[in-house]
């Protein structure tokens, strides 16, 4: 049974200080790889480990390009769903299929280098201030500089924990680096949710258990939902999975019956099942 907690508002999710251990991690965990590690596949289709590796680098490159420098993406104008979906994925395929003619030191001692001047970046901006992209999974087109670069600590994080996955290395699913991870992902709740009718006040808890879990709620107010931290007594519906399932779930690591098979629902079902289809990428 869940236990309730009184409904709070969200909070920033500040994790500018955890990018620097992260980055240590990684550059670790890379240079500790063996030939046959970099050569392994992952749960990102198509791509080995070296593959995850080098966009890691072209998220660097990007950030330090678009943001930092000003330089125009490659678009003849704004773009946005489908279409913003369709230039990423252009723009990932293009990076990797030419990274694949660096060699893995080469992709490293490029990441040592870039991993700290993108920290350098997001350190020159207020958190409070407008962020230089918006969270698109969460249906922003603008968003505060904190959730544009917790946006990017979860991508960092999900491809190195795609990586520690592919070659067997102990995971980075402790609290305090996990618990942030989803305290942003269930952020893509109430966009999920943009086009799922109830009556007013109807209330889903999102309930992730494990040590770097927590409870949220969905609550129908008027013509849109909105997200609490906290859990209500009585919900039209309960939505309970573990929090290795939820970062999985929400990063598209688990899909139909795999991941339906992981979560369980009490009250609404049909109001319940559209959280675990919920995604925190942008796909």
């Amino acid at each position: 049974m869940t236990t309730t907690a009184p409904l709070r508002p969200l909070e920033p999710v500040l994790v500018l200080n955890r990018f620097a251990p992260l980055h240590a991690e990684l550059i670790g965990l890379l240079r500790g790889l063996s030939p046959d590690d970099w050569h392994r596949p992952t749960v990102c289709a198509l791509w080995s480990v070296r593959d995850i590796a080098a966009h890691l680098l072209d998220d660097d490159l990007r950030r330090l390009s678009f943001h930092r420098d000003r330089q125009p993406p490659p678009a003849s104008g704004p773009v946005s769903g489908a279409d913003l979906v369709a230039l990423v994925n252009r723009m990932n395929a293009e990076w990797v299929a030419v990274a694949r003619r660096m060699s893995p030191r080469v992709i490293v001692d490029l990441l040592e280098v870039t991993g700290p001047w993108v920290v350098e970046l997001f350190r020159a901006t207020d958190p409070f201030a407008p962020g230089f992209w918006g969270v698109t999974w969460a249906g922003e087109e603008t968003s505060p500089h904190w959730f544009d670069v917790g946006r990017d600590y979860t991508e960092r994080w999900l491809h190195q924990q795609q990586i520690r996955d592919a070659v067997g290395a102990p995971p980075l699913t402790s609290r305090e680096w996990l618990h942030p991870v989803l305290d942003l992902f269930v952020r893509s709740l109430p966009f999920a949710y943009r086009d799922t009718r109830a009556e007013t006040g109807s209330s889903v808890v999102i309930a992730l258990e494990g040590a770097a879990g927590g409870q949220w709620t969905l609550r129908r107010d008027g013509e849109r939902w909105g997200l609490h931290a906290g859990a209500v007594p009585s919900p039209a519906a309960t939505v309970t999975m573990t929090d290795d399932t939820a970062w999985r779930l929400f990063s598209k690591g688990l899909k139909g019956e795999a991941a339906r098979a992981r979560v369980t629902i009490t009250g609404d079902q049909a109001l319940g099942d559209v959280a675990w289809t919920a995604l925190a990428v942008l796909a």
